[in-house]
């Protein structure tokens, strides 16, 4: 598994991290869920370099333009809802892929805690690149368990994770379950920790309510 970190050359990124850090911007949340969108099209872009182009011949009213596009276009996966925002921006530039969403709940029983997939909605993804979007990775446990319960029952070509901010630990952990696999992680942005309540320090918050309310 190869990681990308974003954030270690200066960009208008680093904007766009600012303020949804901001917590007196957070306090708008069709402002954060725009920087999540923003966000998502500086992924799309860095991503895209490491797609597979095939030639291409454009003709114009004056001539005729070699070129290149896309082979085949991603699948874009969310993981609902904080992914919402940032699959839209992906969206925006991938705009002939094809979409996937996913319900990943957190289930207890006897103090073992499993990752239970309660609703997903996925196109054909066998032979196909695919984009997992999630602004958040603490732990990766979450992740980890989503991505193996698909693995297990598909075949994509590559998948490329894509979050805004992330903990070293749930980097390692990724790292750790899939090293030899076809997949690549990027992140917008490393912090520095995981707290005693396992939340990324300094993070933003979650990443969910800010951009469509507390949830009951």
């Amino acid at each position: 598994m190869q990681v990308k970190i974003l954030d270690q050359t200066p960009s208008i990124l680093h904007q766009f991290l600012n303020e949804i850090r901001d917590d007196d911007y957070q306090k708008n949340n069709h402002l954060f869920r725009n920087n999540l969108k923003r966000i998502g099209e500086v992924m799309a872009y860095e991503i895209s370099k490491s797609l597979v182009f095939e030639p291409k011949t454009i003709t114009t009213v004056l001539g005729k333009k070699d070129s290149v596009d896309f082979l085949c276009q991603p699948v874009i996966i969310s993981i609902l809802r904080a992914g919402l925002a940032l699959h839209q921006g992906f969206l925006n530039y991938f705009d002939h892929a094809e979409n996937g969403f996913i319900s990943a709940n957190r289930i207890n029983k006897n103090g073992e805690i499993s990752i239970e997939l309660a609703y997903k909605s996925l196109p054909n993804i066998n032979h196909k690149t695919l984009i997992i979007a999630d602004p958040m990775l603490a732990t990766g446990h979450s992740m980890v368990e989503s991505l193996q319960q698909l693995l297990s029952n598909h075949s994509p070509t590559h998948v490329h994770i894509a979050t805004v901010v992330a903990a070293p630990e749930g980097v390692d952990y990724l790292k750790q379950k899939f090293n030899n696999l076809p997949i690549t992680l990027w992140v917008a942005s490393k912090d520095k920790q995981l707290n005693e309540k396992a939340y990324i320090v300094p993070g933003l918050g979650d990443a969910g309510d800010l951009a469509y309310g507390t949830k009951q």
